[in-house]
């Protein structure tokens, strides 16, 4: 079985959130002078990035979207606990170090798991060096918690607007649909590797349950699964090897 890019709660390659920094930086929210006290460097360049498969690609961006989601409250823990500004850091790497510790806070600053096959990129590790010394933790989860007890929020999911985690939510909770790659492998073959690994097929998309899916009524290389078994799909085989396709 191939090595995942993600490890759940683990972290990521290095490769994941330099190009995860480099979107940020593309679409973080420019402030005011006035009101600018978090500094991102030039952003006029369209990024250079390289992905190393399609998971990658997906997570890289899914991090880069969560820091913004959370950059006002991520920008806030850096300034009040001091960690930032910081002379070794230039503004061209803010955006690696603001998605990095949306990351460590991500996984309560436990320490992220080196893969074997891991390639070191040097500006990750010096800025994950700096976030996880003993001192800049300690501070960065004690502003966290401030911030926490200053909005009265029981978790970072409480610092987005009331509409956005409503919607979220909702999303969460759909049935999400994937193509088959007819050009790699056929319907029959799909459905045979899908049982094998005990899936059931049912009628309808309003019958489905966890461990099922249902044929779209009008596509014929379409299936569609109950959102509890998303993460779970997506590291297997069938999608590394681009057989089955996200929709």
């Amino acid at each position: 079985k191939r090595t995942v890019t993600l490890i759940k709660k683990k972290g990521y390659h290095d490769n994941v959130y330099m190009n995860a920094a480099k979107i940020f930086q593309g679409i973080h929210t420019e402030k005011s002078k006035d009101r600018m006290l978090v500094r991102y460097g030039n952003n006029s360049e369209s990024p250079m990035l390289a992905f190393k498969d399609e998971h990658s690609r997906r997570v890289s961006y899914e991090l880069a979207f969560s820091a913004l989601k959370y950059q006002d409250l991520l920008e806030e823990i850096l300034l009040d606990s001091g960690v930032y500004p910081c002379q070794s850091i230039p503004d061209e790497l803010t955006s690696l170090l603001v998605v990095m510790l949306y990351d460590l806070q991500d996984r309560k600053f436990a320490a992220r798991k080196i893969l074997d096959d891991e390639e070191p990129v040097e500006e990750v590790q010096e800025i994950g060096h700096y976030l996880y010394r003993y001192i800049c933790k300690t501070k960065l989860a004690a502003a966290l918690a401030r911030c926490r007890i200053k909005y009265d929020a029981l978790s970072i999911e409480h610092f987005v607007p009331e509409t956005i985690w409503k919607q979220e939510q909702r999303v969460s909770a759909l049935p999400f649909c994937v193509w088959i790659n007819t050009f790699k492998i056929s319907l029959e073959d799909v459905i045979r590797d899908l049982e094998m690994k005990g899936l059931t097929k049912v009628e309808s998309v309003s019958d489905l349950d966890h461990y099922t899916y249902a044929m779209d009524q009008h596509c014929h290389d379409v299936l569609v699964f109950p959102s509890s078994l998303k993460e779970e799909l997506l590291n297997l085989d069938l999608f590394a090897d681009c057989k089955l396709l996200l929709q």
